[in-house]
């Protein structure tokens, strides 16, 4: 596969605090890449940076197509109409309406309501045809179901689906790890300003290891367990159990949610 984009030794810093410390990563054509970072690792001024909209100090970044920009928060004039928005951008940009995706978005449905008036998933979907309207080969996304309910979610992930299945390349932020283990090809995560982790999902989870949540239920209550050795760990403790006479009425076992294994790789852990 081809780069879309390509990061080399980007640095950043605000006054004597540097945020990115010479970052390095691909963003392959095609793919569906996931950055992710706990608040205060870099990930807002690495897009910003990427998108444009914010100086770097030192690095290269190359862009391999256009790009359309969804932003997590944007504001439209509050009585413009949603087809009157789409229409205005497209005129900046010098591009005609792509009915199919507009149909697609539900806009033509929302085409004479006032911006104001839209709810949080009609605002997203709306931003979206915004940052389309330019035919774009790069789409970044930032937090784009943020706010949405379960069908509003479940849409709007079908529609990045069809994005990708028509070879847009889908930067994606995100806090929901479920989303992101749903639609991303790859994921990189940031911990103090640099790349941690990239890869799939399958991979971070070899990464952490085999690292097991135990929970064991009896008649006093709930009491929970970690471990990287099962059988031994396990064994042992059900002797510690049965030398204690409490009865066990439940075992739950799992390998840890992929928020857990974000969480240990973002701190550092």
């Amino acid at each position: 596969m081809n780069e879309a984009i390509k990061i080399s030794n980007l640095t950043k810093s605000y006054g004597t605090h540097a945020v990115l410390k010479g970052l390095n990563f691909c963003v392959q054509q095609g793919e569906i890449f996931g950055l992710l970072g706990i608040n205060g690792a870099g990930k807002t001024t690495s897009l910003e940076c990427i998108e444009g909209l914010r100086k770097y100090d030192s690095g290269n970044i190359t862009i391999n197509g256009i790009m359309g920009i969804q932003l997590q928060s944007a504001s439209l004039p509050k009585y413009m109409k949603a087809l009157e928005a789409v229409k205005l951008f497209a005129k900046w940009n010098k591009t005609s309406l792509d009915r199919a995706t507009l149909d697609t978005l539900g806009i033509y449905e929302l085409a004479k309501k006032p911006y104001y008036q839209l709810s949080t998933g009609q605002k997203r979907r709306l931003h979206l045809a915004l940052a389309l309207t330019r035919n774009p080969d790069i789409l970044f996304l930032d937090e784009p179901t943020a706010g949405l309910d379960v069908e509003g979610q479940i849409s709007l992930h079908e529609q990045i689906r069809q994005l990708k299945s028509i070879g847009k390349t889908i930067i994606l932020s995100s806090h929901d790890m479920a989303e992101v283990e749903n639609l991303c090809d790859r994921i990189a995560i940031l911990s103090g300003g640099k790349i941690a982790f990239i890869g799939t999902v399958e991979q971070l989870v070899e990464t952490i290891g085999k690292h097991y949540n135990i929970t064991i239920q009896t008649d006093n209550g709930a009491e929970k367990y970690e471990s990287e050795n099962i059988g031994n760990f396990l064994l042992s403790l059900l002797v510690q159990y049965k030398e204690k006479g409490e009865t066990i009425t439940d075992i739950k076992i799992d390998r840890g949610s992929l928020e857990q294994h974000f969480i240990k790789i973002a701190r550092g852990e």
